[in-house]
């Protein structure tokens, strides 16, 4: 196994393990979208488990070193990008901001908060893809402001074919530390799930706004 697959095997194991990723196949939940997911996914867990903030923030950082090398900041993407953004630009000793999601309706109405030069090459750091949506806002709000974006990186994706096509379309590269083929993998071997509920659990990922209707 490369360094790459022990690592997203190992986070999607913390993942399960801390509970930021419950697996429900047989009971879904509910999105904001509408849609009926069997999975739930909330990163933000991690942040009270040391342990697991430290293997995030870790490799985040050095996937940053790995696929983009010398950058000059690092913007994370509201709310959840935040705090992991924040652990990558102190490990890179570089400057940070973050993206709302829109602008400010007071004040300066600013819709990236921090100071970034114009020319600045950024990596985005977001905590989780799914359509891809806030995050590809991000990245066109930082365009916008002048900044040359490198790419983004995540701690886990779902890897739906929408969201491939919306970077592809949106010349952003993006790379996650683990994914959702690997997570299923790891959570049968691990007890969570039945291989009975793989078959129901591949559908979801082929057909997301679809499945349990």
């Amino acid at each position: 196994m490369s360094l790459k697959n022990e690592s997203a095997v190992k986070i999607a194991e913390f993942l399960l393990q801390i509970k930021a990723i419950k697996l429900q196949p047989d009971n879904p939940f509910t999105w904001t979208s509408g849609w009926k997911s069997p999975i739930y996914c909330d990163n933000r867990v991690s942040l009270s488990h040391p342990s697991v903030r430290t293997y995030i923030r870790q490799q985040l950082t050095s996937l940053v070193n790995e696929e983009f090398g010398s950058v000059g900041a690092i913007a994370g993407v509201a709310t959840a990008g935040i705090p992991q953004g924040v652990l990558v630009a102190q490990d890179l000793g570089l400057p940070f901001a973050y993206v709302r999601s829109e602008a400010k309706k007071h004040g300066m109405g600013n819709m990236i908060e921090g100071e970034l030069k114009p020319g600045e090459r950024v990596v985005v750091v977001e905590d989780l893809i799914s359509t891809g949506k806030s995050s590809l806002a991000a990245v066109e709000a930082l365009r916008a402001a002048g900044c040359d974006v490198a790419g983004l990186v995540s701690i886990f994706s779902y890897g739906f074919a929408q969201s491939e096509e919306a970077f592809k379309e949106a010349k952003c590269v993006f790379h996650s530390l683990s994914n959702y083929n690997v997570l299923i993998e790891t959570a049968m071997k691990n007890g969570f799930i039945a291989e009975s509920q793989l078959d129901n659990l591949s559908q979801w990922r082929e057909n997301p706004s679809q499945w349990g209707q």
